[in-house]
């Protein structure tokens, strides 16, 4: 069961993904983080899936990672009368919170929030962008606006509301009803969709405390706008491409792709590149090349993990879905010139802004590459230490030690850590012992090779990170 890459996958299940044969063979092809979506999906769907990934950990004696993705507000238009109408370029149109069906001159917008935003001049996007609406007036109440960008429109289509920052939470009370269940059933993250500040996020930490990690979706570009505020707050986040390709040009979003990604990297948050990846692969048994050149992107810039959302969800092949993104992540891990650009991006300490646990990290990452070591073995409680060795970006990989079966399975979304639940150890001498033998059991190591094991004493106090040791097997 020891994968043979770094970077993680991570993969949605749903309809076509919902037998436990299915569902199985997507975990021994490659994926770490199976990713339930609250979008949809009913509350006993959501139960038996979390049963059903708990008992295929138990077979497998691998710990497995679960993400529940939050819904968040979904801003729409309201009904037609006589079904979908053509804006034409050019033309006006009023939205208000009218609740009667609409015409082609106007619409039901029930979201009173958008209206207390708007100013003249804020741009409106219906139907994931393709049409585009300029307020010329607006009121509490409503919106006059002029078409920019025609096209057929039908009812309850979603509203983009970009450069604004909306007065609403993040978390909507179907979010919170979602939440509660999620944590009863023990998620290891919590996906926050509609994040616009570093506000939304202590809003759900507040609710959410240690009980799982949270991932921010970014998709907003206000959210992008106090960037390393939001990544700081969070547990790990993802590059939704999907919302943040309707609110900004389609070509931006590579360069703050990569911003994200540079960030996370910094601060040592795992970072997920999400949406489209494998696109066609919903119905073709293969990706196009720009696909697959997507994919390998992020893995050239160092991303944690790729996920797969309707290609695995709803898809004719989530199989081939998951073996092809293995395999792309394979082949660019295998690339000379990926080291060499893992290398040149890794963001160096700084005398006197780091602390302990950084600086032995830093002297493993260098320990590693001098010794040529078969493997890092991380003991942790908390998932702090094997996180910071995973910032590193070592050249050998990561085996994470925990007596917490919940850090493992937290862990199975970081970049390069393979987590074993193990019982407490007692001294220094034991956890050398253990590291070495399942080093060599889990396949990281032969005798006579060489690990680098790191961890924090006493043991199983959380961040505490500040013993290196090397060790021969």
């Amino acid at each position: 069961m020891r994968r043979t890459r770094d970077a993680k996958i991570v993969a949605t299940l749903g309809p076509a993904s919902s037998a436990k044969e299915t569902v199985r063979d997507l975990f021994m092809a490659g994926v770490d983080v199976f990713r339930l979506n609250f979008s949809h999906g009913s509350a006993a769907d959501h139960r038996a899936r979390f049963a059903m990934l708990r008992e295929l950990e138990k077979e497998t004696g691998r710990p497995i990672g679960i993400l529940a993705d939050l819904q968040g507000p979904k801003l729409r238009v309201g009904t037609f009368a006589d079904g979908p109408v053509m804006l034409a370029q050019g033309a006006t149109f009023r939205l208000d919170l009218d609740p009667a069906p609409g015409n082609s001159s106007r619409a039901g917008m029930p979201h009173p929030e958008i209206f207390v935003a708007l100013v003249p001049g804020a741009e409106l996007l219906l139907d994931d962008g393709k049409l585009r609406l300029v307020v010329e007036r607006c009121g509490s109440d409503f919106a006059d606006t002029r078409v920019v960008v025609g096209g057929k429109l039908s009812e309850r289509k979603g509203v983009n509301v970009p450069g604004v920052v909306l007065p609403i939470t993040a978390l909507t009370p179907k979010d919170r009803r979602d939440l509660e269940l999620a944590l009863e059933l023990g998620a290891d993250w919590i996906a926050l969709s509609f994040v616009q500040r570093p506000e939304d996020v202590a809003e759900a930490r507040a609710i959410i405390g240690k009980r799982a990690l949270i991932v921010s979706k970014l998709e907003k570009p206000s959210a992008v706008d106090r960037l390393d505020e939001i990544v700081a707050l969070s547990d790990a986040i993802m590059v939704a491409r999907g919302d943040l390709g309707v609110e900004l040009p389609a070509e931006r979003v590579p360069a703050i792709q990569k911003r994200i990604i540079r960030s996370c990297r910094r601060m040592g948050k795992p970072v997920i590149v999400a949406t489209q990846m494998l696109e066609s692969m919903i119905d073709s048994p293969v990706p196009t090349r720009a696909e697959a050149s997507d994919v390998a992107t992020a893995i050239y810039d160092g991303a944690d993990a790729v996920m797969l959302s309707a290609e695995s969800a709803s898809g004719k092949h989530p199989l081939a879905a998951v073996e092809m993104m293995n395999r792309i992540i394979e082949q660019v891990e295998a690339d000379p010139s990926y080291r060499q650009l893992i290398d040149a991006s890794h963001t160096l300490a700084v005398p006197g802004q780091v602390d302990v646990a950084e600086a032995v990290c830093c002297a493993m990452r260098r320990a590693v590459s001098l010794l040529q070591a078969a493997a890092i073995v991380c003991y942790t409680s908390s998932g702090h230490t094997s996180l910071r060795a995973a910032r590193e970006r070592p050249e050998a990989h990561i085996l994470s030690l925990t007596p917490n079966m919940e850090t493992a399975r937290r862990l199975a979304l970081a970049w390069g850590v393979h987590s074993v639940h193990i019982a407490d150890v007692a001294d220094v001498r034991q956890m050398t012992a253990i590291a070495c033998e399942i080093a060599r059991r889990e396949g990281f190591a032969t005798d006579g090779q060489t690990i680098v094991a790191i961890a924090g004493m006493p043991f199983g106090e959380a961040g505490t990170t500040n013993l290196l040791r090397i060790a021969t097997v």
